[in-house]
Parts: structure tokens; C-alpha cells; sequence
């Protein structure tokens, strides 16, 4: 078989999706359609139809109009995609301002987003030096032992934080990370209170990380500007100098996003 017919059949659709977003777009054309309307625009059986309705409503994707058997579009997939819209433009906002960081210090930085009880990287610089974080775009590290995640939790009101972590267990990376959230909350003070937050070991032996807020229009964190770098290549005169760069940078992607910070 060739590349080009193996590539085909990998991409080949798969019907039931097809039909999911048949039935999605005829539902964005009306304000409410019914099963049997459905059924002949996406020329698909009323039973499969309503089977498809049933689980989108369940999903939040559509709602039911009392008892008429008639559907309508929610406001589910326009926040999704809301989302995706905001994690682009804070790549696009935060891209410029991670090159120059790294041109500057030649260290590896991060762009995070919290993703359940993670971190997830949307954006990432390389470190010029030959000695590399593994890390990649879309990979995943936990809040608790991140400079990214306390970032993202500092903020939160301890019972958001506590929800968050129920049923988490603490798995320690290094001597260094947090056992429990006791400890992570007392760090989170901190955090708060000084404006960006620390990762000494906690995630990876022999690399520290420094990581700065970045809010909404709203004043949410909704992500964490982070540079890493080596212990070995630690200094204080270095951690002062890559602290301010951090904030500087992530509270002018802020403004670009429309937070005010209150006088």
C-alpha cells in the first residue's frame, strides 16, 4: 500500500460524527428543529436522530422545548470555542514577548493553562543551551508542583482549591514536591502575595522554574508565563533579573486581554 493510499484510509470519516454535525449545523439555521425535520435535512432515521439529540442534550450541547419534541443550539459549543479563541490569541499575544525573553536569557519558557488538576503547555521556547526541558505543547505536568499551577491556584479561594485536589493524590517527583495540600496552601499565600510563584526542584531534579500571572478581562488568572533554567546556572542577581522580565511580560499580555489592574 502506498503513503497515499494509507493516509486516505486513516483519514476516511467516521459516519456517526458526520451525522453529528449534520444535525448541529441544520440546528445553527433555525432558532428550534424538530426530530422528523432532522431526520429529512440530514436524511438520517428519526430513531438515530433523536438517539443523537438525547446524548447532545445530556452533553449541554442542545436543549429540549418542554414536551414538543423540538430542539434548539445552546451556548455550549459558542464557550467552547470561545476558549480555543482566547488560548490563540494568548499564544499570538505571549509569542513575541517569550522570543525576546529567550533571545534574552537563552532559558526555556512555558505558556500554561489549567486543565482539571494540570497544567497543560499551549506555547513553548526552546533554551539555546545544549541541556533541554522535556516538555512539549499540549503535554501535561501537575498543578502542585509547577510554578505554573500555583499561579493559576494562588488566587482561588482555599475551597476551590480544596475541591480541585479531592481525591488527588500527592505524587511526589522529587524529594522536594508537595505531599499534601496543607503544604500547597501555605506556599499559595505566598504566591498571592508576592506576585509570581516558585517550582525549586519540586517537578525535576536540578531545574528550578519562576512563573508569572496572567489575567483576563474579568481579573481570572487564566494562565502562567514561565522560564526555566538549571540550578547549577542559578544566581540572584539572575532570579531578580528573570522574575522582572516574567511580570513585566505576562501583565502586558494582561492589558492586551483587557484586565485593569485596580489602583
Amino acid at each position: 500500500m502506498s503513503k497515499e493510499e494509507n493516509s486516505h484510509q486513516q483519514i476516511e470519516p467516521v459516519s456517526s460524527v458526520m451525522k453529528v454535525f449534520a444535525i448541529l449545523n441544520a440546528l445553527a439555521e433555525k432558532k428550534s428543529s424538530g426530530v422528523t425535520e432532522l431526520s429529512q435535512k440530514v436524511m438520517t432515521s428519526k430513531s438515530t436522530v433523536y438517539r443523537f439529540l438525547q446524548t447532545m442534550k445530556m452533553l449541554g450541547v442542545v436543549s429540549q422545548e418542554g414536551e414538543d419534541d423540538r430542539y434548539s443550539l445552546t451556548l455550549k459549543l459558542f464557550e467552547t470555542g470561545a476558549k480555543a479563541l482566547e488560548h490563540v490569541d494568548l499564544v499570538s499575544l505571549t509569542e513575541p514577548h517569550m522570543t525576546r525573553i529567550g533571545e534574552l536569557t537563552k532559558e526555556a519558557l512555558h505558556l500554561g493553562i489549567r486543565d482539571h488538576d494540570s497544567i497543560m503547555y499551549i506555547y513553548k521556547v526552546d533554551a539555546q543551551y545544549n541541556l533541554r526541558m522535556q516538555s512539549r505543547i499540549g503535554g501535561r505536568n501537575p498543578l502542585y508542583s509547577t510554578a505554573i499551577g500555583k499561579v493559576l491556584l494562588a488566587e482561588r479561594p482555599e475551597s476551590y482549591i480544596r475541591e480541585i485536589f479531592k481525591g488527588i493524590d500527592f505524587v511526589p517527583s522529587t524529594a522536594k514536591t508537595h505531599r499534601s495540600i496543607e503544604s500547597l496552601l501555605v506556599e499559595l499565600e505566598e504566591v498571592k502575595k508576592q506576585g509570581f510563584g516558585m517550582d525549586n526542584e519540586e517537578q525535576e531534579e536540578g531545574l528550578r522554574c519562576i512563573a508569572a500571572p496572567i489575567y483576563d478581562r474579568l481579573g481570572n488568572v487564566v494562565a502562567g508565563l514561565s522560564l526555566s533554567f538549571p540550578t547549577l546556572r542559578y544566581t540572584q542577581e539572575k532570579f531578580e533579573t528573570y522574575t522582572s522580565l516574567l511580570k513585566e511580560a505576562a501583565a502586558q499580555v494582561s492589558e492586551k486581554l483587557g484586565y485593569v489592574k485596580a489602583a
